[in-house]
């Protein structure tokens, strides 16, 4: 087949992406295929136009990547491409409406408040940003609704640190999640197919800093992953289920990444779903894979499985 990989772009994720495209480039031509790579830019459609693909593989990450942006171009284009749809990815890359549907659905997720730049700028919310660190309780988490790979995230132990953390997340989104922190045990589980799901082992996650942030994710030995997770059986099970859960309601084909804390009392708690997971050498995904006894390009191969039957 020839298969396109769109990767690069001008997210704050490039780098990521371009890492996860030269890798999967690599195993789709081991495998066989034909590989043209595009590195998005503003003459992606002409050359998409022009050139004759059987199936595009997304390999972006972040903005245009995984909000349903470049899924609706496809659409429009009549391309067949991996990963889910439009919804999924619309819904899936707002953390505030996925908690608001996993919440809708018995999932349990950190309780969180959302404000957008413009109440800051036009209500005066700043004032009842002490309210709110109240009502959730200090630690919180500070985070941009509507952003990739941990970007704009911090931990916010007092409240007079509030403010500053609050700004910096709006550098990244319009829109900013408080949440409460919850202590815990931090995992990821993979999830592959489209009406049949299979769920890769479960993904124990421990950064050396004590925080999942962008240096952790993708420095090799920045992070130590114990696959399968050092849970107790029962609670890998709870973990599994409200991953297939989180995949099912936001209705994803092909392939999520679901990311749960573990709280002291073993509940599972939905953080966020990811539809365009990485595949470097240091991501979750193909980790998980190789635990269940599939290598990357088995793992590539799979992935271009789904699609086709996506589309069949």
């Amino acid at each position: 087949m020839r298969i396109g990989i769109l990767m690069g772009g001008r997210s704050l994720e490039r780098d990521v992406s371009l890492r996860t495209g030269r890798r999967v480039s690599r195993a789709l031509s081991e495998l066989g295929h034909e590989v043209v790579e595009f590195d998005v830019d503003e003459s992606l459609v002409p050359k998409l136009k022009k050139t004759p693909l059987d199936l595009v593989y997304i390999a972006l990450h972040g903005k245009f990547g995984e909000d349903g942006t470049i899924q609706e171009l496809l659409e429009i284009l009549d391309i067949p491409y991996t990963g889910p749809g439009v919804y999924s990815s619309t819904i899936g890359f707002d953390k505030a409406l996925s908690k608001q549907i996993f919440l809708r659905n018995g999932i349990p997720t950190p309780p969180f408040f959302v404000l957008s730049e413009a109440t800051f700028q036009e209500m005066g919310a700043v004032a009842a940003l002490s309210v709110a660190g109240q009502k959730l309780g200090f630690p919180l988490v500070v985070k941009p609704v509507a952003q990739g790979s941990a970007l704009g995230v911090r931990i916010v132990k007092e409240e007079e640190e509030l403010p500053e953390a609050v700004r910096s997340a709006l550098h990244y989104d319009d829109r900013v999640l408080l949440e409460k922190f919850v202590e815990g045990t931090e995992v990821a589980v993979s999830i592959l197919g489209n009406r049949d799901l299979v769920a890769l082992p479960v993904v124990e996650i421990a950064p050396h800093g004590g925080f999942f942030d962008f240096d952790s994710r993708y420095t090799l030995g920045a992070t130590d992953y114990y696959c399968p997770a050092r849970l107790p059986e029962d609670t890998s099970r709870r973990v599994v289920e409200a991953a297939i859960k989180a995949h099912r309601c936001l209705e994803c084909q092909n392939l999520s990444r679901v990311d749960i804390i573990v709280d002291h009392a073993g509940t599972p708690q939905v953080l966020e779903l990811n539809i365009s997971p990485g595949m470097t050498e240091s991501s979750l995904l193909p980790l998980a894979a190789e635990a269940a006894g599939m290598d990357f390009k088995q793992l590539v191969g799979r992935l271009v499985e789904l699609a086709l039957e996506k589309y069949s």
